[in-house]
């Protein structure tokens, strides 16, 4: 099982979902992975609905809130980055290029982050854990397993993350024909996957899940309303498949060999 007390500073821990339609998304997403959710006080009002396997935290979601629709914010989910200081993290991601969100902000006393842009437009999270390190079990079925990050400039993207967390990434051959692949590593941990953005799409990180089968996987998002961008794609170690959500997020799932 894969169940976690900490991340090491550079590790993916955490992803969430902004969504226009938290209820539809609470239901589509449990009937899904087999979740159950529970729905906490964020402040100010706010609801953020925690996803659980077996009582151990996978993830959260939460509804855009007016402003964030007006500021034509889309439905998407978050990849969070587990560091030891998120203004320092924030500060040298600018340093490298990134565009920020806003200043770095403290979410109750869970930890402290900071959302970030990538050079080439990709939106993510850096995580200074206090009482929540982030997800407390991955790469199980139903579990987050990678992140992924669609880009615009393979190799520029490979030089700002590995300057900014201290990755190491190397190129591989994986994916449809002609399409390289990159594997990002933090220590000797598999962290990350870059790969080039397909027909115009804008450059993104999105989350991929463990599954016991990509086509059993398929079915189901069709069956619940989603629609499928990439059907199950044979890799080294499994398939992997990439879906929208009735709402328009983008997610994929994996069936294969994955990391304790």
């Amino acid at each position: 099982m894969g169940t976690r007390a900490r991340y090491a500073p550079g590790t993916f821990s955490w992803v969430d979902l902004a969504t226009t339609d938290s209820a539809a998304a609470r239901t589509f997403y449990t009937e899904l992975f087999g979740w159950q959710t529970q729905d906490e006080e964020a402040g100010g009002g706010a609801v953020y609905t925690m996803c659980h396997l077996g009582g151990d935290a996978i993830c959260g979601l939460f509804e855009l809130s007016t402003d964030m629709r007006a500021a034509g914010v889309a439905p998407s989910w978050t990849s969070y980055v587990s560091v030891a200081d998120a203004d320092a993290a924030a500060a040298r991601a600018q340093d490298l290029g990134a565009g920020a969100a806003g200043d770095p902000f403290d979410v109750l006393d869970a930890g402290r982050m900071a959302l970030v842009t990538d050079p080439q437009g990709a939106a993510f999270a850096v995580w200074e854990p206090r009482t929540r390190i982030g997800a407390e079990r991955v790469n199980d079925v139903g579990c987050l397993c990678m992140n992924e990050l669609a880009t615009s400039d393979l190799d520029a993207a490979r030089a700002f993350y590995e300057r900014l967390f201290g990755w190491t990434t190397e190129l591989a051959d994986a994916g449809p024909p002609g399409a390289p692949r990159a594997f990002a590593h933090n220590g000797g941990a598999l962290n990350a996957s870059f790969f080039a953005v397909a027909g115009g799409a804008p450059p993104h990180w999105r989350p991929c899940f463990t599954v016991e089968s990509t086509e059993a996987a398929v079915v189901r998002t069709r069956e619940l309303g989603g629609n499928v961008l990439q059907t199950p794609l044979e890799l080294d170690d499994g398939t992997i498949a990439t879906m929208l959500d009735p709402q328009g997020a983008v997610f994929s799932v994996f069936a294969g060999e994955v990391d304790p």
